[in-house]
């Protein structure tokens, strides 16, 4: 589905990412776990378009989106849902989950909204309350369901426990895990949360120096915690 091929990009005149090559599957939940100061964030960042890659090649399902603008490339079926969420504080839920509709052409917002409620019960119940007066989870809950409403075929969540207690964040992991086997949604995930990954994750990836250092797939990271070791401890 994502192919990334020898991707450098960075800051100014600092290389963040050197030469990074990935695979992200269709249908699977991929894990992008490190250190602070990795490149994780600016990997998510490069593939939307928002910082620009100086080499390499992104393509998505086929199709190359390398210097791309974001809003075409969100087009293409790609959902982010960045590091603090940046859901409009001032704005209700609806209104929220309606302004993520108005790049992708969606006139009738019925049905997406109807779905989105379905995943997310509390937000139909919120609709009508604005999001600043919500918790950081039901923030978060927002953020994401404000990417899914456009359908996205992969989303790109970048920290999305951050600062949320356990339990909100137990729910979230169940609720995307249910949506990723029930659409064959692919997702993208950079996350510190052992736990939340063992929960929603198929693969791991272990990012170090602005590159893949390694990989295993879910079944071995919940019997080895070596990597979790390896690439997290400080």
């Amino acid at each position: 589905m994502l192919e990334i091929e020898k991707i450098s990009s960075g800051y100014g005149e600092a290389l963040v990412l050197r030469d990074l090559s990935c695979h992200i599957p269709a249908g699977e939940v991929t894990a992008l776990m490190g250190r602070n100061g990795m490149g994780k964030t600016t990997l998510l960042k490069t593939i939307m378009g928002l910082i620009r890659a100086r080499r390499g090649n992104i393509n998505f399902n086929g199709q190359p989106i390398r210097d791309q603008q974001t809003h075409l490339i969100a087009r293409a079926g790609l959902g982010y849902v960045p590091q603090g969420r940046e859901i409009f504080e001032g704005f209700t839920v609806e209104e929220n989950l309606r302004l993520s509709l108005l790049g992708h052409g969606i006139s009738d917002i019925t049905q997406p909204l109807r779905q989105i409620f379905n995943w997310f019960p509390i937000l139909e119940e919120r609709r009508e309350q604005r999001a600043g007066t919500f918790s950081g989870g039901q923030q978060q809950i927002l953020a994401i369901a404000r990417a899914l409403i456009a359908k996205p075929k992969l989303l790109l969540l970048d920290e999305p426990t951050e600062g949320i207690q356990p339990s909100i964040v137990h729910d979230i992991g169940l609720q995307l895990a249910r949506i990723a086997r029930e659409t064959g949604l692919a997702i993208l995930i950079v996350e510190q949360n052992v736990d939340m990954i063992r929960t929603l994750a198929d693969r791991v990836l272990f990012m170090e120096n602005g590159v893949i250092a390694d990989s295993c797939d879910i079944d071995t990271l919940r019997r080895d915690d070596s990597l979790i070791n390896r690439y997290l401890s400080v």
